[in-house]
């Protein structure tokens, strides 16, 4: 730095600055930038965390096991797609963690503690989960995708699951299906919790039962809740499937058992990933924007690690996206 400091003409402290991204003048800044390129000089990491207490790395703990993670789940891939993007224009650098056993939440709570990351992203929590309290008694900055479970608050970015339910359960209905289940996702979870909401809330008042089976959000989950639902009334003619995964299980069910889709039986998602387009047949569905929910969730951690005040809660619109299965 100090040869940096002789070669642009500017002191330590200017040199310093720039380096920081700190306002400096014009011309100062590019003196220094030319120097630097000029003498090959790479700023020292470690010495700088020491100084300004900022690693610029962020976390994105993601509770859930690698087979769940690397499955043909889109979310996580969209959700880390759009934090990424974030991060990068922020020159942020990413560290992903996985926390799909008790083991995995002591390593991370230890890491994260430590301050070895300035801030931490939290999504796909279950039940009260231990690490937003932990985490928050270090004063580590927090942002979640979804509201927690737990009994400590923590800024959050989701989406209209109750209201995207409705609108499904409003579309079946229009249609005049009059024996419509619902294969739910995790009570343990908010996505879960809400979209089964949403669903008996667009029931109450009518004279149609409550149908319902409680999946993972897996294919093989959905898959086993669609022959509980036939078992327990083989009159039904739809179903609001909580994923598009456990709507993919759903059909092959159906397949199995002779009904025609949506002839017989109407089909409803939720997720809108890819593999809705290539289902048989086409798969209808709610589409939560799950790339812009990472967008959202980086930009308001960042300006939380800059001591800027943030929303408490960002809900994002749902769209249902009509195609053949219902």
């Amino acid at each position: 730095m100090e040869s940096v400091a002789a070669r642009a003409g500017v002191s330590r402290a200017t040199v310093s600055r720039v380096i920081n991204g700190l306002p400096a003048t014009t011309a100062r800044q590019e003196s220094v930038r030319q120097a630097i390129q000029e003498l090959g000089y790479v700023p020292n990491h470690a010495a700088r965390t020491l100084v300004t207490r900022r690693t610029d790395l962020i976390a994105l703990v993601l509770p859930e096991p690698t087979t769940r993670v690397f499955s043909r789940d889109r979310f996580f891939s969209g959700v880390i797609h759009g934090v990424s993007q974030e991060l990068e224009a922020a020159d942020k650098q990413l560290v992903l963690m996985l926390a799909g056993s008790a083991a995995s939440h002591e390593r991370i709570e230890r890491s994260v503690s430590a301050n070895h990351v300035d801030g931490v992203m939290l999504a796909s929590l279950h039940g009260a989960d231990p690490l937003p309290a932990a985490l928050s008694r270090a004063g580590i900055p927090m942002v979640c995708s979804e509201r927690t479970l737990g009994p400590v608050s923590v800024p959050y970015v989701g989406v209209d699951n109750v209201g995207g339910a409705v609108a499904a359960l409003r579309h079946l209905l229009d249609a005049g299906r009059n024996r419509i289940a619902t294969i739910a996702g995790p009570q343990d979870m908010i996505a879960g919790i809400d979209r089964l909401t949403g669903y008996r809330e667009a029931l109450r008042g009518s004279a149609r039962r409550s149908i319902v089976a409680v999946g993972d959000f897996t294919m093989s989950s959905g898959a086993v809740a669609m022959r509980r639902l036939l078992d327990d009334d083989p009159e039904l003619d739809a179903v609001f499937v909580a994923s598009d995964l456990m709507a993919d299980g759903a059909l092959q069910t159906l397949r199995r058992a002779g009904r025609r889709v949506p002839d017989d039986v109407a089909i409803i998602g939720f997720d809108d990933i890819d593999l809705a387009m290539h289902t048989d047949p086409p798969l209808t569905t709610i589409r939560q924007p799950i790339v812009e929910i990472g967008r959202r969730m980086a930009r308001q951690l960042l300006r939380r690690v800059a001591g800027q005040e943030i929303e408490p809660a960002v809900v994002l619109p749902t769209e249902l996206v009509v195609r053949e299965s219902g």
